[in-house]
């Protein structure tokens, strides 16, 4: 009897309440303009085979519409060759790159040319691939920084701009003495300073840069200078070179080009202590791999030669491939320029590219994770608003935007200015407003990966509505623009893929993502990855893919994943897919797990059809719920509900259930593709279909929520007499 009366409480009918006042509607979107998915940098064999009109049959239903296309080589640090053809500035076939604006050969493939000036052991991007040039242990190579981010391009005095190394010494060490071997052009004035803090690079509010006693530079004479920088040792780990005058002197490649002759350049960096006797004692490793002392820097000249192309096994999809392959779905798609890496000339001379060709462009976005390249938001600005003045003259009604930010969940802070302010965002606002170019600012994007890799738990889902709903309300509060758009440009569960990816626990996250996303009053959304993909190991030895289907060697799609049940759900059941604005008013929900848990969600649209539709999420992993339905309209006060035929589309554990494959580790791998003995393949069963029903509904009317399950409840309300 306690068993039965428990169970009976659990499932007392609660009532969703759905505001349909029209003031109170929180979002109007055209589903072709908004829902939307990306396509990134691939395998080289998936470019053929992922892209077969069998493959993109399959994943159509999914309802994904306008594409984005994302730029993946500055997050390694490369230079974008968009064009495989193009001209160099050196007439040796080498220096700055630009693509050819004439359409030639159709472009099927384009590659990512490392940096041979780097400045980073690693950074946001790269994971463990690469060195910096800074303590590589080689006096040949050097690092130096962005020549656009000079006087000559900004504008600006170079003091406006500094650019900086950070050494890493991964443990705090008694040091007093720095030396720095200088390439051409140097610095004629900078400061050496240690962090107060634990980590300047990742905690930038939490600590100060304090100058060494004697560590300002005001006459710096370039060569090889050992800088005493104290009388005493001081403890540090983190050390930075802060530079703003330079002396304009030229590389070895010469006058010829401006280019070589500003901003910075380092050949190696030594960090240590001198003795009584004036030996210096260096504490840095110089090796050129990721054992080397770490590095970071505020930028890098993006010169590089044909040699530097040295990964052919990853491509960019070429822009002919992209647009005719079927995959834009004949829409307008969001395209990116390199900007981080690369010249304003390059970006021009794509956008005449793709207009040469007649393909539509909706949006094109700035760079890619300036803040994972830690970029400063005036350096970022700077060279803003000189590609978009390229941009522009090419073509005035372009829409440019960005920066798209990693996916964080709060806000972006950096070291303070002269001002005292931290905020990346609000900073990056302030550039452009001084310099009378908001107008060039078109629309604001960041990425979404809320939860930290590895460390998923079920109640990760409790939290997206709140994750999505704060950082909107972070952009705001840093000052964006009212009615300026808000678009996601890559989304899913996390940066590192799981098996995760594979279960219901994934569906159920994009749902709630996608309406929570609208309700805040975004503007686009794009989910990640919209091709089907191969597995990755990913945490705890477990596949993941970030795409919605499992394939096989040759991208063959064997079975749809959680992902894809929930994208139907989202763009063909819950919207009225096409050309014609869904309207999201206000839903909320009382069902909890008695810990301030929400256990159900809900998302509702009146749609163009005539028809409302209600997006019930239930959260709960064991436990069915029974809701009721209400509408109300504040203008009339009177009650609304369901009536009629009333369709309810439900996706759950019933419909679809993920069996991972049995994997052990192997201690000592002879190859990295073995890392893991695998038994059988993972697959899903059941694996669909979506469970269709249909309803005589009233106000009376308990829809039946099933645990751990997306529900679409659709048709005609009316008022209640």
């Amino acid at each position: 009897m306690l068993c039965l009366l428990a169970y009976a409480a659990v499932n007392h009918a609660q009532t969703v309440t759905v505001d349909i006042t029209p003031a109170s509607a929180r979002n109007r979107f055209i589903p072709d303009e908004t829902l939307g998915a990306g396509v990134d940098r691939l395998a080289t064999p998936a470019v053929e085979k992922a892209l077969t009109k069998e493959n993109l049959a399959k994943i159509a239903p999914s309802g994904w519409q306008p594409m984005t296309y994302r730029q993946n080589t500055e997050l390694a640090v490369e230079a974008w060759h968009w064009n495989p053809q193009g001209t160099w500035s050196d007439a040796r076939g080498r220096g700055y790159f630009t693509g050819s604006s004439k359409p030639g050969e159709p472009i099927r493939l384009s590659y990512g040319y490392a940096l041979p000036r780097r400045g980073f052991t690693r950074n946001d991007g790269t994971g463990n691939t690469g060195y910096s040039r800074l303590t590589d242990g080689d006096m040949e190579s050097f690092w130096k920084s962005n020549p656009y981010l000079t006087s000559s391009f900004t504008g600006e005095a170079d003091d406006k701009h500094p650019q900086w190394i950070v050494i890493d010494l991964k443990h705090k060490e008694m040091l007093n003495s720095i030396r720095i071997a200088w390439g051409a052009p140097f610095a004629t004035k900078y400061e050496v300073q240690y962090w107060t803090g634990e980590d300047p690079i990742g905690q930038q509010t939490r600590g100060v840069w304090q100058s060494f006693p004697d560590g300002e530079i005001a006459a710096g004479k370039g060569g090889t200078e050992t800088i005493h920088l104290s009388q005493e040792p001081t403890l540090a780990q983190f050390v930075r070179v802060r530079m703003t005058d330079s002396s304009n002197t030229c590389d070895a490649d010469g006058p010829s080009d401006k280019r070589n002759c500003v901003g910075y350049a380092i050949r190696e960096v030594y960090l240590g202590s001198t003795t009584p006797d004036g030996a210096f004692h260096d504490m840095i490793r110089h090796t050129a791999d990721q054992e080397q002392t770490t590095t970071y820097c505020s930028s890098i000249d993006p010169w590089h030669e044909p040699t530097d192309l040295q990964n052919k096994e990853q491509v960019q999809l070429g822009f002919d491939s992209f647009y005719t392959s079927g995959v834009t779905h004949g829409l307008p798609a969001m395209i990116p320029i390199a900007m981080i890496y690369a010249q304003p000339e390059d970006a021009a001379a794509e956008i005449q590219y793709l207009e040469a060709r007649h393909y539509p462009i909706s949006y094109v976005e700035m760079g890619e994770e300036s803040d994972g390249q830690y970029m400063v938001p005036e350096d970022y600005a700077a060279l803003y608003l000189q590609f978009a003045a390229a941009l522009h003259r090419v073509d005035p009604s372009l829409k440019l935007g960005g920066p798209a930010f990693q996916g964080v969940n709060d806000d972006i802070n950096v070291w303070p200015d002269e001002q005292g302010r931290t905020s990346w965002l609000g900073r990056f606002l302030a550039y452009l407003k001084d310099h009378n170019r908001m107008q060039d600012f078109a629309f604001f994007s960041f990425e979404h990966y809320p939860l930290e890799p590895c460390h998923f738990s079920w109640t990760g889902l409790y939290e997206e509505p709140q994750l999505i709903s704060h950082i909107m309300q972070v952009w705001k509060n840093d000052g964006l623009p009212e009615n300026l758009p808000v678009f996601i440009t890559e989304s899913n569960l996390s940066s590192a893929a799981s098996e995760a990816y594979m279960d219901n626990f994934a569906g159920l996250w994009l749902a709630d993502y996608i309406g929570s996303f609208l309700t805040a009053g975004g503007n686009g959304v794009y989910y990640f990855h919209y091709l089907p993909l191969q597995a990755d190991r990913g945490c705890l030895n477990s596949p993941g893919t970030f795409g919605m289907f499992t394939v096989d060697k040759d991208y063959r799609i064997k079975q749809p994943l959680a992902q894809f049940f929930a994208s139907q759900m989202i763009n063909t059941e819950w919207v009225e897919p096409g050309k014609q604005a869904n309207t999201i008013y206000p839903a909320n929900s009382v069902v909890d797990d008695g810990a301030g848990h929400a256990m159900v969600t809900s998302y509702a649209v009146s749609r163009p059809d005539g028809q409302w539709a209600v997006m019930l999420v239930n959260r709960d992993q064991e436990v069915g719920h029974a809701v009721k339905i209400a509408f109300k309209d504040d203008r009339s006060g009177k009650s609304v509900a369901f009536t009629g035929k009333v369709d309810t589309v439900i996706f759950g554990k019933e419909q679809y259930a993920w069996h991972p494959a049995l994997v052990s580790p192997m201690s000592h791998p002879e190859s990295t593709q073995f890392q893991v003995i695998q038994t059988g393949e993972g697959h899903a069963e059941p694996d669909g279909p979506l469970k269709r029903g249909q309803v005589q509904a009233s106000p009376q009317t308990e829809f039946q929520v099933p645990p751990a399950s997306i529900m679409v409840i659709r048709g005609k309300i009316e008022a209640i007499p």
